[in-house]
């Protein structure tokens, strides 16, 4: 059995115990998937530059985990598929919160003196995660946080395709067996909701 297939099991026994009403299976689940939270709230943030030059991945995945955490009191989890799209969508509520509150005119972002560069003899130790998020391009913006609305209104097969593939980074093999569709499947899936997000952005969608 794979490394991925095993996670899966696992996750899913959790799951299980979670839905029998284990208490503890809720903080077992996060920390059994801390590390993918961590990689999907980073690949998430470098989509909000307006964010990234103000808050660190860890404390962004901190905040959202709480709420993930909180939902899974109220969610009763049908399966680690089920899980997968939950974590995805606590992750882009907060990182929207955040766009929210540092951009446009009033916003924290756009009140805060910039410091000056640093001379070539100062140190910085900056995370490995937060490196070239810096940008602070207004249309930039714009368009990948219309970009995670639009998401969020999607048809249910279509937003799917993306926290599956596009946030959580999963191949289209793992994707069609967490489903249960054949890759062909997916595939088509992928292609069409991508056809989708660009209709309602108006060809304006960010690369995917």
């Amino acid at each position: 059995m794979s490394d991925e297939s095993t996670g899966t099991v696992r996750l899913e026994e959790c799951i299980h115990r979670l839905n029998a009403g284990d208490s503890l299976a809720r903080g077992e689940l996060l920390n059994m998937t801390c590390d993918r939270l961590l990689r999907l709230t980073h690949r998430i943030k470098e989509s909000y530059p307006g964010v990234g030059r103000w808050e660190q991945t860890e404390d962004i995945c901190q905040n959202a985990s709480l709420k993930l955490y909180e939902a899974l009191h109220d969610v009763e989890l049908n399966d680690a598929r089920h899980y997968f799209r939950l974590a995805a969508k606590k992750i882009r509520e907060t990182l929207l919160d955040l766009a929210r509150h540092y951009s446009g005119p009033m916003g924290a972002g756009a009140n805060h003196a910039t410091m000056p560069a640093r001379s070539p003899n100062e140190s910085f130790a900056a995370s490995p995660l937060d490196a070239g998020e810096m940008t602070n391009n207004p249309r930039k913006i714009a368009e990948w946080t219309e970009m995670h609305r639009v998401i969020e209104s999607l048809p249910e097969e279509s937003k799917e395709m993306f926290d599956l593939l596009w946030y959580h980074e999963l191949s289209q093999e793992e994707a069609a067996k967490l489903i249960g569709l054949s890759v062909r499947q997916v595939k088509r899936r992928w292609r069409e909701a991508k056809i989708q997000l660009a209709e309602k952005m108006g060809n304006d969608a960010p690369g995917l």
